[in-house]
Formats: C-alpha cells, sequence, structure tokens
C-alpha cells in the first residue's frame, strides 16, 4: 500500500514538473513520495539497530549536501548541477548492483547477473558522461581535438565491445574481475560519447542523461527487488526520453547527429562561440536609442538566451519590464525549446526573477505574434533566432524551427560581439533594415535602458501610485 502510494505521489510530482507554477510543490510531491518509499523500505528490513547508524549517517550527510547546494548554488549554475544530480543517480544504482554482485549470495542466477550488468553499464555511462558534462558547461575542460576526428568513434566502438563482452561474460559466469572490467570500460565509454559535444547540445545531452539515470534505477529495481524502484526508474527514464526527442524535434536534429555528428558538424566550445563572421550592414545604436524605441512601444518581446545567464541579468530584465508595464506595454518572454545549457533553462532563470508564468511564451505561441510587435530584444541568443533557418537551403540550420523575431517591427541585438553562434555561421538577423545591434554586457545594457527610461520618465506616475 505505501509503495502505490509513492507510485501515485510521483506521477503526480513528474505531471507538476511539466509546469513552473506547480513545480515547487511537485517537487514537494517527489519528495514525500522517496520519503514514503525509504519508510516503506525500513519498515519491511527492520534493520538491526547497528545498521541505524549507516543509515542516520548517510541521510545526514545527503540532507546536509542537499540544503547546502539549495543555499550557496546560484541559479545560473543550475545545468552544472542538474547535470551533477544524474551522475548521482547513475552512481547510486551502480553502487547498488555493484554490492549486490559482490556480498548477495543469492545474486548468482541469471536474472540477477543480466540486470546487475545492465544497472553497472548505465549508471556508469550516466555517472562519467554527466560528469564531464558538468565539468564542460563550468570550462574546466574544453574538447580535445582529437575527439573532433573519426579516431574518437574507434576508441568508443572499442569501449563498447569491452563493456559488451564483459557484460555477457559477467552475466554468465561473475566474479570481481569481470565486474571491475565492466565499471572502467562502462566510465571510459560514458566519458568517450560525452566530452565530444559543444555545449549548444548541452540541453539535449543532459535531457538524454537524466533518462539514463532513470533506466539505471529501473535496473537496479530488478537487482534488488524492489517494484517501486522499477515503476520510478521507468517513468523518469521514458519521461527523460520523450523529453530529449522534444528537444532535437527543436533543433531540427537526430539523436544520432547529437551523440556522434559533433555540433552541426563543428567543433563547438562551452565558452562562446565561434569568430566573427563578415558582415557588411551592421547598424549598431546605443541604449539611450533603445530606450526611445521603448519608450513608445505598445508590445515588447524580451528574447532571453544563454548570454542573459552568463550576465546574471535576469533580474536586471524584470525591473526593466516592470518599468515598461507600468508605461503600459504589454511584454512577453520568447523561449525556445533549446535556449540555454539545460532543458527549461531560461524559465528556471526567469521564473527565479518573478517574472510572470503567463509571460512565457513557447516558440509556437509567440511566434505568430511578432510581426504585432513593436520592439524585440534579443538578448545573448543566436542560432535560436536566425532566420537563415527558414530561408537558406545552404545553411546548416536550414530546417530548424527558430523564433521568428525578424518579423518584428523593430529588433534590438543585445550582444558582447558579433561573433557567430555555436553553428559557426553568419546570423542574416543582424543585417536586416530593422535590427540594430547594441553592443555590451547584458546586464550593464539593462541597467542602462533602465536608467535611460527613468530619465524620460517612463512609467514613473504609475509605478509612484
Amino acid at each position: 500500500m505505501i509503495d502505490l502510494a509513492a507510485v501515485l505521489l510521483l506521477a503526480l510530482g513528474l505531471k507538476g514538473l511539466a509546469k513552473v507554477r506547480s513545480a515547487r510543490s511537485a517537487n514537494g510531491l517527489a519528495a514525500l513520495a522517496m520519503g514514503l518509499a525509504v519508510a516503506g523500505l525500513l519498515i519491511q528490513l527492520r534493520p538491526a539497530p547497528i545498521a541505524w547508524a549507516g543509515i542516520a549517517a548517510g541521510a545526514a550527510v545527503g540532507g546536509l549536501a542537499g540544503l547546502i547546494t539549495a543555499r550557496r548554488v546560484p541559479m545560473t549554475a543550475m545545468p552544472e548541477m542538474v547535470a551533477l544530480f544524474n551522475g548521482c543517480g547513475g552512481l547510486s544504482s551502480l553502487l547498488v548492483a555493484v554490492g549486490v554482485a559482490l556480498f548477495r549470495a543469492d545474486a548468482s542466477n541469471l536474472v540477477s547477473q543480466v540486470s546487475i550488468a545492465i544497472s553497472v553499464v548505465v549508471g556508469s555511462i550516466t555517472f562519467s558522461g554527466s560528469i564531464v558534462a558538468m565539468a564542460k558547461l563550468q570550462g574546466w575542460l574544453g574538447t580535445p581535438g582529437w575527439t573532433q576526428s573519426g579516431l574518437r568513434h574507434g576508441v568508443n566502438v572499442a569501449l563498447a565491445a569491452v563493456a559488451l563482452g564483459s557484460a555477457v561474460l559477467l552475466s554468465s559466469f561473475g566474479g570481481p574481475t569481470l565486474l571491475a572490467v565492466l565499471v572502467a570500460s562502462s566510465c571510459l565509454l560514458g566519458i568517450g560519447l560525452t566530452l565530444p559535444i559543444g555545449g549548444a547540445d548541452m540541453p539535449v545531452v543532459i535531457s538524454l542523461l537524466n533518462s539514463y539515470s532513470g533506466v539505471a534505477a529501473a535496473a537496479a529495481g530488478f537487482v534488488v527487488g524492489s517494484q517501486l524502484l522499477i515503476v520510478a526508474g521507468a517513468m523518469v527514464g521514458s519521461a527523460g526520453l520523450i523529453l530529449t526527442q522534444v528537444m532535437c524535434t527543436a533543433m531540427n536534429r537526430s539523436l544520432v547527429s547529437v551523440l556522434f555528428g559533433g555540433a552541426l558538424g563543428v567543433a563547438a566550445k562551452v565558452g562562446g562561440g565561434g569568430s566573427e563572421a563578415g558582415y557588411t550592414r551592421i547598424t549598431s545604436c546605443s541604449p539611450e536609442e533603445c530606450a526611445l524605441a521603448l519608450e513608445n512601444a505598445e508590445r515588447v518581446v524580451f528574447v532571453p538566451g544563454y548570454g542573459l545567464a552568463v550576465a546574471q541579468a535576469q533580474h536586471a530584465l524584470r525591473e526593466l519590464a516592470k518599468v515598461l508595464e507600468a508605461n503600459g506595454t504589454e511584454v512577453n518572454y520568447a523561449i525556445h525549446p533549446v535556449a540555454g545549457r539545460m532543458p527549461g533553462h531560461m524559465n528556471v532563470l526567469l521564473a527565479e526573477a518573478d517574472v510572470p508564468y503567463e509571460q512565457l511564451q513557447e516558440m509556437d505561441a509567440i511566434n505568430p505574434e511578432f510581426p504585432r510587435t513593436d520592439v524585440a530584444i534579443v538578448l545573448g541568443a543566436n542560432d535560436v533566432v536566425n532566420p537563415d533557418a527558414k530561408t537558406d537551403p545552404a545553411s546548416p540550420l536550414y530546417g530548424m524551427p527558430v523564433l521568428e523575431v525578424d518579423q518584428a517591427r523593430q529588433v534590438f541585438v543585445v550582444k558582447r560581439s558579433l561573433g557567430a553562434g555555436y553553428a559557426g555561421i553568419a546570423n542574416g538577423l543582424f543585417e536586416l533594415p530593422q535590427t540594430a545591434m547594441v553592443f555590451g554586457d547584458a546586464k550593464v545594457v539593462l541597467n542602462g535602458l533602465l536608467s535611460e527610461l527613468r530619465e524620460l520618465g517612463v512609467g514613473r506616475q504609475k509605478v509612484a501610485s
């Protein structure tokens, strides 16, 4: 009965995570589900008094780590934290399988051995791949040149062959040596698969690793005979896989091309885009000129990208929006599915700044609104607003759904430089007659716009009232 209640609560929690408005309570439901699951297991096992010391120590360490993380890690570091948590899930499943393989005498039957092998392989790949993803997002790890050549495919095939062979032998004969070889080869395979992938594809990779962590948990459920763990792992795994497919569709990419083709065929860096492309018709303007356009705008759409997160400018953006709203301006935010470095990155970032959920507009909802938008302001986004994806069959982006910012009456692009995005190509939006570049850090530019609007008296009376 407890297991059934836990499964239902977890399902409700996963459903609630689909919307920012219900995400906080959904997290609470999921936490309650896991608490019930642990309590039910302890009631069933009735551990000896000495075992309670280890249980209490583990709970204390995990609770303290979670508390410190919640209080100290900034919202801009959430992609790294999500990758790390995925890795922790994979490591947990790996350790469960290893522990059962080494210390349980009843784990010698074929079903147990196959489950152990699957849990070890998927858990190891999830753990090592997630750590690499976190390190790349944090800027601690680059993309070695050899990983962009055919050599990486040979290395990965060899590692996969070793892992598969070890898994088959382990399922048939068991033994700590085969187990160690399986863990090592699977961890190296996780590194080899994740290391070549550039920052632009990280949202897809993180989503896929989340799916892997669910698969590993489900396999661990078979290992320990827990129906609850099997169901929970299956739900997480399927949800992650569905999200991965949705994001691949939004990028007009196949999962195979993301994992094995590099970032659009070019070597991508996590820290930034390529070199500056050759532009001939660039118009730049100052924050003052942009503020004058905003003063009389009836409809404004902000298009946040990774540059907004790097500049930690979400609060400055919210303050600017408040001033515009007080002036009677209709404000919305256009969210591309793969903007940022994790699924829902922009949603999380803007929610942290108390942006109303109803103003966050997905791509399909906001694109028809751009023709009636007076001013669109692009903040650190590049490839996801490139109109060449719709008009140029020769573009690497062709066919990728993009935000149709080029349809707005006036466009301001806030960017540090004219550097290319991760596709490594020029952005046709920058040379359109209605587009002006505002060069600078997003936070600095937004604060400058806020100061200019206040000097113009925009929204002053309504804010005061």
